[in-house]
This record gives structure tokens, C-alpha cells and sequence, in this order.
């Protein structure tokens, strides 16, 4: 069977849910307020692609691939990152919402989320060496064995993670995060 690529086009307003993914490959695509919710995207591969305004909550990523994505104003709850073909996996997320989302075991350093909601995420594992939690909302985030060196987690709000547990060398916080840093050994700070 021919793998179908797509190269170059722009999609707006298309409901993928009841349309189905013309493709297998799509590079340097833009999907404007699209809908993928649910839908299963397994094996499918994004290169250089932008998703904006689109939904892609509850869909299924089961061996797709990432390759420098772009995800801005994106609906993106419960997805399993973690499930998605780790080759070459890079993205940035911009105004997201990725609650109850995975990361689990992911090596995606230098990813940047800026002004997300990526509460109740699952970061466990996750190597996310340098990279950038601007002004983002990580209420219930898990950090478990989460490499963190260099990261920048000063404009980052509601975190909760055991330095003990981590890796941090290096890594940015602000005054106002120490509550989270140091939650476990139930003290006041003021």
C-alpha cells in the first residue's frame, strides 16, 4: 500500500472526526480550528506542521509522529504523548490546554510550554532538560524521576515536585514556587 502524503496546505474549519485523515503524511500543514477529537491517529506522521484553534482532545496516538509541531490555542485533553513513535519527537505548545495528559518516559528536552494548562499531566521519567514552563499552570503535575536540568520553571504557577526525587541541576525557580519545592517537609514559609 502507497503512502499518501499531503504537502503544503493549509486546512480550516474541517471536521477530521467525520471527514477521516486523507493522508498518512502531512508536512508543512496548517489545521485552523480543526476537529481530531477522538479520533484515532495512530501511525499518522506531522512534519513541520501547525495546529491552531483545533481540538484534538481524547485522540488516539498510537505510533504518530511529531516532528517540530506547533500546537497554539489547541484543545488538547487525556492525550497519551507517551504512546506517539519517539523518533525525532519535537513540539512547542502555546496557549494549550493538556489537562490529564501523558508524557511518561518521553525525551523531549527544550520543549517549551508557554501559558498552559498542563494540570494533573504526567511528566514521570520524562527528560525535560532546558525546557521552558512560561506562565503555565501545573496544579497536580507529576514529577517523578523527571529530569529537569536547566529547565525554567520561574513564571510556572500551583507545581509540586520533591527535589530529592528529580533531577533540577540547574534548573530556574522563583521565590514564589519554593511552597512547592519543599512541600514534603510540611514547613511555613512566608
Amino acid at each position: 500500500m502507497e503512502t499518501k502524503i499531503i504537502e503544503g496546505r493549509s486546512f480550516e474549519n474541517h471536521d477530521f472526526v467525520k471527514a477521516g485523515m486523507e493522508a498518512q503524511v502531512y508536512e508543512e500543514c496548517q489545521f485552523i480550528s480543526c476537529n481530531f477529537s477522538g479520533l484515532s491517529l495512530s501511525g499518522c506522521m506531522f512534519i513541520d506542521c501547525v495546529f491552531i484553534s483545533s481540538n484534538l482532545s481524547n485522540s488516539i496516538l498510537s505510533k504518530a509522529s511529531f516532528q517540530d509541531v506547533d500546537f497554539r490555542k489547541c484543545k488538547m485533553i487525556g492525550l497519551k504523548f507517551d504512546e506517539c513513535n519517539p523518533l525525532l519527537l519535537s513540539f512547542t505548545f502555546e496557549d494549550c490546554m493538556l489537562n490529564l495528559s501523558s508524557f511518561f518516559q518521553l525525551k523531549i528536552p527544550a520543549t517549551r510550554f508557554t501559558r498552559c494548562n498542563l494540570q494533573e499531566v504526567d511528566f514521570s521519567e520524562t527528560n525535560l532538560s532546558k525546557s521552558l514552563f512560561q506562565q503555565s499552570d501545573l496544579y497536580k503535575a507529576v514529577f517523578d524521576n523527571t529530569i529537569l536540568e536547566d529547565a525554567d520553571l520561574r513564571s510556572a504557577e500551583n507545581y509540586t515536585l520533591d527535589p530529592e526525587n528529580n533531577y533540577i541541576r540547574g534548573a530556574k525557580f522563583s521565590a514564589i514556587g519554593l511552597p512547592g519545592l519543599l512541600g514534603k517537609y510540611d514547613i511555613q514559609i512566608d
